[in-house]
C-alpha cells in the first residue's frame, strides 16, 4: 500500500536548498572580497564583531578550552550555527519566499554593517556582501522551486509518484549551488593567497644587521632534560593570541607609524625609515595574560628592532603624559605605561624574530615588543600608530571589557616534566620547567614532592631578566605509586611568588603550579 510523501522528506529538502543557498551567498562573497579589504568578507567581520563584544571570562573560557585554536573554535561555531539558521530559512521559504528573501536582505544589512565597523573599511567594501544576498536569493528561489516540484500536483501523489525527473532536477539544483558554493569559495581563498604582496615581500626581505647584536645564549640555558622546550621557542611554535580572524596582509611599502597626542612634534616613519636606524637584537620572553598557571601560552625568542624610546625621544612627550595607546591595522588598541617605553628596557619596534622577518600572524612588517608586560597591554601586532596619552583620558580594547589598564608579567613558574598524568620510571627521575620574573630575573626556584619539604632546584644560566629561566631537581629514588610534584620561584630582590590561585582576570593568574604523575 503506498502512502503520502513524508512531511519529513520534504522538509530535510526545502533545508537542503537553504544550507545550499547559503553556502553560495558566503562562496560569492568571499570571491567578490579578492579586490577589497580582508575586512571586506562578511563572514571574518562578523566573527571579528563577535570577538570584539566576547566578555572576558568567555574569552578566558575559550583559550582555556582551544588554547591557540581559539579562533577555528569560532569559526566552526560559526558555521554550525549558520547551517542551522540556513535549514531553517529553505523550510520558511517553501511556504513564505518573499519572507525568506526578506530576512536574507535583513542578514545582508547586518553582516554590512559588521563589516562597515571595521577598521580601514569603506563603501565599496560593502560589495562582497551586496554580491553574495543577491546570490542567495537567486540560489534560494531556484532551489525551493526545485523542491516544490518534488511535491506533485497535488497531495494523493506518493513518493513513488513523483516524476524521476523532478527529483533529479531537484538534485540537480542543490548540486550545482553547492559546487558552485565551494569553487567560489576556494578560489577566492585561493585568489586571496596569490595577490598577498606581504608575503611575496617578506620572502623577498633581507634586513640589516643588528648594529647591536644579541649576546650568544650562554651554553648553561638549556637543561638537558627529554621533554623540556627549547630555551629560544621556534616561530612555528610560537603562541599566538590576537584578534585577528584572518591575519592582516601589509606590504611594508605602504606601512606607516604616526606618532602624537601629547607631544612636542608629531613624528611618522615609513618601513624604509625604520630599517635604517640602528637596530638592535634582544631575547625577550612574552607572555599572554589569558595564560593559566602552568600554562603554555608564553614564548622566548630574539627580537630584531629599534628601541621605541629614541623615537618617542624625538617626540618629546609632555611632562603630564603617562601612556602611550598604539594601534594595530586591524584596529585592535593597547595602553602601555609610558615609562615601560622610554627607561632602560628594550621596548621595541620589532622587526625581525629569529634571525627573519616577522612571520605575518606575528605582526609583520612592524610589531611591539616591551619586556615585563603581558602582551595585551604591550605586544601590538601590525602597529600602525602610537598616541602618547594618559590612563585617565584613553582606555584600550581589553581595558574596556574590565581588564587592568597596567598588565605587568607575574612571577610565575611551571613544571614541564613530567607532564601531568604521565607514568615515568623511576631511574634518572627529574622534575624540570621553566620560571620568569621578567626585567626582574629569577633568583631561586624550589620543588616540593608530594607533601615533603621543599628542596631548592638546579636553575640554569639566566640569559637575561628579560628572559624566563629553566629549572631541574634531579630525584635519586621515589617509590612506585601516584606522586604530585609543586613549584615555586622567587625572584632577584627575594619576592616569593603568590600562592594563592587566581584566574587570569583581570590582571593575569597566580597560584603555585602541581603536577600529579605515576611512577612505575
Amino acid at each position: 500500500m503506498n502512502s503520502t510523501v513524508s512531511p519529513n522528506v520534504q522538509r530535510w529538502r526545502y533545508a537542503l536548498a537553504g544550507v545550499v543557498s547559503a553556502g553560495l551567498f558566503f562562496g560569492v562573497a568571499e570571491l567578490a572580497s579578492v579586490p577589497f579589504t580582508r575586512a571586506s568578507s562578511p563572514l571574518v567581520a562578523v566573527g571579528a564583531w563577535f570577538i570584539d563584544i566576547t566578555p572576558p571570562w568567555l574569552k578566558d573560557f575559550a583559550i582555556a578550552a582551544f588554547g591557540t585554536n581559539d579562533k577555528l573554535a569560532l569559526f566552526i561555531s560559526m558555521g554550525i550555527v549558520a547551517l542551522l539558521a540556513a535549514a531553517l530559512l529553505g523550510i520558511l521559504a517553501r511556504r513564505a519566499s518573499a519572507f525568506a528573501a526578506g530576512l536574507i536582505i535583513l542578514l545582508a544589512i547586518a553582516l554590512g554593517t559588521a563589516v562597515w565597523s571595521r577598521a580601514a573599511t569603506g563603501i565599496l567594501d560593502l560589495v562582497p556582501t551586496a554580491a553574495g544576498a543577491v546570490a542567495g536569493i537567486l540560489a534560494l528561489n531556484y532551489t525551493v522551486r526545485a523542491a516544490e516540484a518534488t511535491e506533485g500536483s497535488n497531495s494523493s501523489h506518493t513518493e513513488h509518484e513523483v516524476p524521476r525527473s523532478s527529483r533529479r532536477e531537484f538534485l540537480r539544483a542543490v548540486s550545482v549551488t553547492a559546487a558552485g558554493a565551494v569553487l567560489l569559495g576556494v578560489g577566492g581563498r585561493a585568489l586571496s593567497s596569490v595577490r598577498n604582496v606581504a608575503s611575496a615581500t617578506r620572502e623577498a626581505l633581507q634586513l640589516p644587521r643588528a648594529a647591536t647584536p644579541a649576546a650568544a645564549v650562554p651554553a648553561g640555558a638549556q637543561i638537558n632534560v627529554d621533554g623540556m622546550p627549547q630555551h629560544v621557542t621556534p616561530n612555528a611554535e610560537f603562541y599566538r593570541i590576537d584578534t585577528a580572524l584572518r591575519v592582516p596582509e601589509i606590504d611594508p611599502k605602504n606601512w606607516r607609524l604616526r606618532i602624537h597626542g601629547m607631544v612636542e612634534e608629531d613624528l611618522e616613519i615609513d618601513f624604509a625609515e625604520l630599517l635604517a636606524q640602528p637596530l638592535i637584537e634582544s631575547r625577550v620572553t612574552l607572555a599572554c595574560v589569558s595564560n593559566p598557571v602552568g600554562g603554555e601560552l608564553i614564548g622566548n625568542a630574539k627580537w630584531l628592532g629599534y628601541p621605541i624610546r629614541e623615537l618617542l625621544a624625538r617626540a618629546r612627550p609632555l611632562p603630564e603624559a603617562d601612556m602611550v595607546l598604539s594601534t594595530s591595522h586591524d584596529g585592535f588598541t593597547a595602553s602601555t605605561p609610558l615609562e615601560a617605553l622610554t627607561d632602560d628596557r628594550d621596548a621595541l619596534l620589532a622587526v625581525g624574530m629569529n634571525d627573519e622577518p616577522l612571520p605575518l600572524e606575528h605582526g609583520f612588517p612592524v610589531r611591539m615588543v616591551v619586556p615585563g608586560l603581558y602582551g595585551y597591554v604591550s605586544a601590538t601586532k601590525w602597529v600602525i600608530d602610537l598616541e602618547v596619552t594618559r590612563f585617565d583620558q584613553a582606555l584600550a580594547y581589553w581595558s574596556t571589557r574590565g581588564w587592568s589598564t597596567h598588565g605587568p608579567i607575574k612571577l610565575s613558574s611551571r613544571i614541564d616534566v613530567p607532564r601531568a598524568k604521565a607514568t615515568v620510571s623511576s631511574e634518572k627521575l627529574a622534575i624540570a620547567g621553566t620560571a620568569w620574573a621578567q626585567h626582574t630575573g629569577i633568583s631561586k626556584v624550589e620543588v616540593r614532592l608530594d607533601d615533603g619539604p621543599w628542596q631548592q632546584a638546579e636553575l640554569a644560566e639566566q640569559d637575561s631578566v628579560d628572559t624566563w629561566r629553566q629549572f631541574v631537581l634531579r630525584v635519586d629514588s621515589l617509590a612506585a605509586g601516584e606522586h604530585t610534584a609543586t613549584v615555586r620561584a622567587y625572584d632577584r630582590e627575594g619576592r616569593l611568588q603568590i600562592e594563592e590561585p587566581m584566574s587570569p582576570a583581570p590582571n593575569g593568574a597566580t597560584g603555585w603550579h602541581r603536577v600529579s604523575f605515576t611512577v612505575k
